[in-house]
């Protein structure tokens, strides 16, 4: 677990720091993060893995990792690997205490039994159409099963045949007997098993019924001796269901978990649901889980985040008991603040314009002096040649008078470099810019006679003949600003969300960069190397620009 992880106080802490005051959890606090394995995790489930982990390590104790994998029709290996790195990635450890639901199969039956033996449960025969329409509404009670009020031993003679296949699917039920009138519609004889024939990736082919997660849940958390199940808010109406099955089932107040929800992340131009995403991706509307512009935990894994800053951005938003919005540009802050003090600067021209100094030695190549960092030691040499790129944006032919970049007649300096002065315009027969020609000051570069000399616009470039050619990926949002929770989200799919260019020129220091090595392009962004890099082909993906809004809204 990182020694960084900031843990300042919240409401959960306070109910915590309470139930300690009054005695309970004698033995120590034990959380659990319990992801469903059944798609990739996104930045909201990385806000619960931080509340989990750091809880239990600000009270030194313990955070399990339990796949409740309890709905096999969904789920699959793939996700139980992804979510693993993924917890592992943004700095916790579970140590030997990673679980699965499915590990208590032959528990959840025998409580199952232990509750029709107590009377409290009982098989329903009608199908899932009748269920919901004998469970009523907000404002009409329900009505009770005809099969209800079976006996006891009707009732462990159908369940046991349930479990040894002898009906088929949706056939039967198990189902909790609680309150059929409760204003809560949970607690309205919820089912607890349900009938499944189909292969589970861990159990096999052992079982042919499965706990529901509602059942699975509370109950899994006893059996681990979790002290507080940290949920989001959700949840919340099912927590009368998780207490009544704790204490039909006599585990002890004193010690059983308690369930704390708190308020899901919800973030501005965003999908966060989980069935959303898998549409995206099944829909091939993006690459993959990982695609940079998904919202999941690997795609800001592949696009360029750090885990520091996803940490931080968790802390930042707080712990709240009611649901609310945060501005993406918050999240990008924190990446920003974090690569300003790790990221190496280099130059890279996305959109090239080649510049030629016709009084520079057609043959020589000098390698300038440039600092990696602002304020650091770290250097290297960048390439200058005769030819050069700049951006195509950095020169006007008819400027306006506060344009302080390239122009006919006027000067810029180049970073670490030379000032240089436009002499000419070459043009093709279609009156479009081939190149720029220009004379350089050769004393102007640092230790040189001119180098002080005051000029307004510093530009970013590369030497034509020592540059290498990269692939950049530029990022947007995948939601439009207008994303109306109403209507199809495929809709609002922004078709801008990834604008691909395939000739950026980038200096050669970066030519043997590993897979995920980030930077800061000068006056462009930061960016990273992408997994699609291959030995002649370098892709980078945008992580985010410079412009940071969010802290010049903090600072009002």
């Amino acid at each position: 677990m990182p020694d960084n992880v900031k843990l300042l106080s919240n409401f959960i802490h306070n109910i915590i720091d309470e139930d300690l005051k009054e005695g309970k959890y004698a033995e120590g606090i034990h959380t659990r993060f319990p992801p469903e394995p059944n798609g990739y995790l996104h930045i909201g489930h990385a806000k619960s893995i931080c509340i989990n982990f750091g809880t239990a390590q600000k009270y030194s104790g313990l955070c399990n990792l339990r796949f409740d994998d309890t709905n096999p029709t969904k789920e699959d290996v793939e996700y139980v690997d992804s979510i693993q790195e993924d917890v592992k990635w943004l700095g916790f450890t579970w140590q030997d205490r990673k679980f699965y639901a499915s590990d208590y199969f032959d528990q959840l039956y025998g409580f199952a039994v232990k509750l029709i033996e107590n009377g409290k449960a009982y098989v329903c025969d009608l199908t899932a159409d009748e269920i919901r329409q004998y469970r009523g509404t907000l404002t009409e009670t329900g009505k009770e099963s005809p099969y209800r009020n079976r006996t006891v031993e009707e009732n462990l003679t159908l369940f046991a045949q349930m479990k040894n296949g002898d009906f088929a699917d949706g056939t039967r039920v198990l189902r909790a007997k609680i309150d059929m009138s409760s204003p809560n519609i949970t607690m309205r004889d919820p089912v607890i098993y349900r009938i499944a024939h189909i292969h589970h990736h861990r159990t096999g082919d052992k079982w042919c019924i499965y706990p529901m997660y509602d059942f699975a849940h509370p109950l899994s958390d006893a059996i681990e001796n979790i002290t507080h199940s940290i949920c989001t808010l959700e949840f919340e109406e099912h927590r009368p269901l998780y207490n009544w099955l704790l204490e039909s089932l006599g585990f002890d107040i004193m010690t059983r978990p308690k369930q704390i929800e708190f308020a899901r992340l919800n973030i501005t131009n965003t999908v966060m649901s989980k069935r959303k995403l898998r549409q995206l991706v099944e829909g091939k509307y993006v690459s993959g889980w990982d695609d940079p512009r998904m919202p999941t935990i690997s795609g800001f894994r592949r696009r360029g985040y750090t885990p520091e800053s996803i940490r931080d951005f968790c802390e930042q938003i707080g712990v709240a008991k009611s649901n609310s919005l945060v501005d993406v540009a918050m999240l990008e802050h924190c990446v920003r603040e974090d690569l300003n003090e790790k990221a190496d600067r280099v130059m890279a021209v996305l959109k090239p314009l080649k510049v030629v100094i016709t009084n520079y030695p057609d043959d020589q190549c000098e390698y300038l002096l440039a600092d990696n960092q602002p304020n650091s030691d770290n250097h290297r040499y960048v390439p200058f040649t005769k030819e050069l790129y700049i951006e195509q944006t950095d020169f006007m032919e008819e400027a306006p008078k506060k344009f302080f970049r390239l122009k006919p007649g006027g000067e810029v300096r180049l970073k670490h470099g030379y000032i240089i002065k436009c002499t000419d315009v070459i043009k093709d027969d279609a009156g479009n810019i081939t190149e720029i020609h220009c004379t350089y000051d050769p004393d102007s570069k640092t230790g040189g006679a001119t180098a002080g000399r005051k000029i307004k616009g510093t530009l970013h470039w590369v030497s034509a003949q020592e540059c290498l050619t990269a692939q950049v990926r530029l990022y947007d949002y995948l939601l439009r600003e207008d994303e109306d929770p109403e209507k199809d989200f495929i809709a609002n799919l922004n078709p801008n969300s990834l604008i691909t260019i395939d000739d950026c020129k980038i200096e050669p220091s970066v030519a043997w960069a590993a897979v995920g090595t980030k930077y800061q392009f000068l006056r462009q962004g930061y960016f990273c190397i992408d997994k699609d890099t291959q030995k002649d082909h370098l892709v980078f993906n945008r992580i985010v620009g410079l412009r940071d809004s969010w802290a010049k809204m903090a600072k009002k």
